[in-house]
């Protein structure tokens, strides 16, 4: 999944032009987007529109555990079969649990907001099978640690992606960035997330989307080195585990396979996509 696109619970005229500008995923916010008078009606209109349509995989970020609205929502979206479930500031793998006990055919997309979350990120993302992905959010997560940029972000984002991987989560998805208009900024630090190891961001703006896929999109360059490593590969006949010497004198071990059969395999789902 390279894009994921959050629309307000709120705004039921946005669900389908969230759909049409074809993101991955689409996520229908009941949390910060939704003012407190309009929970239950969000909460309505979201559910409702999921169960009556099948445009591709959706994923309702509820209220956090705790919040006044929580037991609503899951009761909400219980009725969703498989429903994806986004679980804002997640700090223990408890939280994960108490939400799966009530909705147990939910598969989780656990929200890192805290300090405390990021020290555990590796415990909730092996929490339950059910826990599909990590990710941040960085808003909350800044503003706790109190640091700044991209820069301040940097460890926070490493330390994720690592607790992503180790827990078979794969590479995970980058948070938001809150200057829709801003697509330069979106592209620099889109860059800088995947030189971390993010595949991926999520959106606020359909706008946003085509500079997301443009920006993890891995460049000819590396696409043709990875076919040509596995070329090299697959014609010395050599299994897993072994190591060649390419024709221009460089060693290809394990890992440098792996990865090239990443970038490969990203590269074949971003042209099925398109």
């Amino acid at each position: 999944m390279l894009t994921a696109l959050y629309v307000p619970a709120n705004r039921p005229d946005r669900f389908a032009k969230a759909v049409a500008a074809g993101p991955d995923l689409v996520v229908f916010d009941l949390e910060d987007a939704v003012p407190v008078e309009d929970k239950a009606e969000a909460r309505s209109w979201a559910v409702a529109w999921i169960a009556a349509h099948t445009h591709g995989p959706a994923e309702v970020r509820v209220n956090a555990v705790g919040s006044p609205w929580i037991e609503d929502d899951l009761a909400a979206v219980s009725a969703v079969p498989s429903v994806r479930i986004r679980l804002p500031k997640v700090e223990s793998v408890t939280e994960v649990r108490a939400v799966l006990e009530k909705v147990p055919s939910a598969r989780i997309t656990a929200l890192i907001e805290s300090p405390l979350g990021l020290e555990r990120a590796f415990e909730i993302a092996t929490a339950d099978p059910r826990v599909v992905a990590i990710a941040l959010g960085e808003a909350d997560l800044s503003s706790a640690l109190g640091v700044d940029g991209s820069a301040g972000l940097a460890w926070a984002r490493g330390r994720l992606v690592s607790a992503s991987r180790a827990a078979g989560l794969g590479a995970p998805v980058m948070s938001v960035y809150p200057q829709v208009h801003d697509l330069d900024g979106l592209r620099q630090t889109s860059a800088e997330g995947r030189a971390l190891g993010f595949v991926g961001r999520t959106a606020i703006h359909p706008k946003q989307l085509s500079v997301i896929v443009e920006s993890f999109t891995p460049t000819a360059v590396q696409v043709a080195e990875a076919e040509a490593l596995l070329a090299a590969v697959e014609k010395a006949g050599v299994a897993d585990g072994g190591v060649i010497v390419l024709p221009d004198g460089r060693m290809a071990d394990p890992a440098m396979i792996g990865r090239a059969r990443e970038v490969v395999t990203l590269m074949r789902e971003i042209e099925l996509r398109s």
